[in-house]
């Protein structure tokens, strides 16, 4: 990742199989488009690199199993398959999927460790329609709960100015998300000129980026972990001044996490399952019970009938 604009060529690739890429998105670069100008997409950067697995039974060529915004750079997940796009699909609509962004926030953020529980409506006054917003805000419709995990990692300055770089843990998948939560708690992502009113336009992109992502799949599950586009080798406007956690520590302690509650998940899911079946047992166990029964009592009158015969 650079602070450079997107090319054509400027694909970075951060897995690949048989059935899934997964590829470093620029920042301010969409991933498809229907419109003839739209020249740069990841779409048209996978064409350029990997022109023989595009499908053509798609529209794009190419099946993206979830969304990041045009601002948005990081860790973008592609089937190769219909067959793998399906098993992909399944875990994120299970919300087995785990994620982790890093992002520079506006100001210092004194709690270390939060989670943001702000629910997400569309906004729909006059000149904000391309907007989200949280629930109370004027014009906002269909607001739905949303979870964010929030844990600091550094304190620092950017271009002078305080800053914090966090680590986000989309718990709910609602459309900009991470960049209203930030928001609604006054540390808006530096560079996001939307959820700033337009005050945040120095920076040369919006500091957010798909960092971690695992996907639990069968047999073998997709685990990936991009670069940290965060330091001051890259961006020298960006001088860390105390560091709380590594990140590296940090999205390992949310991994086990995350597999400690899908094992209990899937525990509990194995217990309902064996209480269940001892419960289909009892049930035919009592029903054989009961047709032994009739059957005796049929039998013990034809045989009273018989012996009065």
């Amino acid at each position: 990742m650079t602070t450079e604009p997107a090319s054509l060529e400027s694909l970075g690739v951060l897995f690949q199989s048989d059935d899934f890429i997964v590829v470093d998105k620029h920042w301010d670069i969409r991933i498809d488009s229907k419109m003839w100008y739209e020249k740069h997409t990841v779409q048209a950067q996978l064409r350029h690199r990997f022109p023989q697995l595009a499908d053509p039974s798609t529209y794009y060529g190419f099946r993206f199993c979830h969304q990041l915004d045009f601002s948005t750079s990081g860790a973008l997940c592609v089937a190769l398959n219909k067959a793998a796009a399906g098993r992909a699909y399944r875990c994120f609509k299970d919300r087995t999927v785990t994620k982790a962004y890093l992002a520079l926030v506006c100001g210092l953020v004194e709690k270390e460790t939060q989670t943001l529980e702000f629910s997400i409506g569309k906004n729909s006054s006059e000149g904000k329609t391309h907007m989200m917003c949280i629930e109370g805000t004027e014009g906002c419709e269909n607001p739905k709960p949303c979870q964010t995990e929030l844990t600091v990692l550094e304190y620092g300055l950017y271009d002078g100015d305080p800053v914090t770089k966090v680590l986000l843990q989309p718990l709910t998948g609602r459309t900009h998300q991470l960049r209203v939560h930030c928001s609604a708690i006054g540390h808006p992502i530096v560079g996001d000129f939307t959820y700033s009113s337009g005050a945040d336009d120095a920076p040369y992109r919006m500091m957010l980026h798909a960092h971690f992502l695992h996907i639990p799949l069968e047999p073998e599950p997709l685990l990936v972990s991009g670069e940290d586009p965060f330091l001051p080798t890259l961006d020298p406007k960006w001088l860390p001044q105390r560091s709380l956690r590594t990140l590296t520590t940090t999205v390992e302690a949310l991994l086990e996490r995350r597999l400690e509650e899908d094992r209990k998940i899937k525990e509990e899911k194995r217990e309902r399952a064996r209480k269940e079946e001892e419960r289909r047992k009892g049930r035919k166990e009592r029903r054989t019970k009961e047709e032994i029964e009739e059957q005796t009592r049929q039998c013990q009158e034809w045989l009273s009938e018989w012996a009065r015969d």
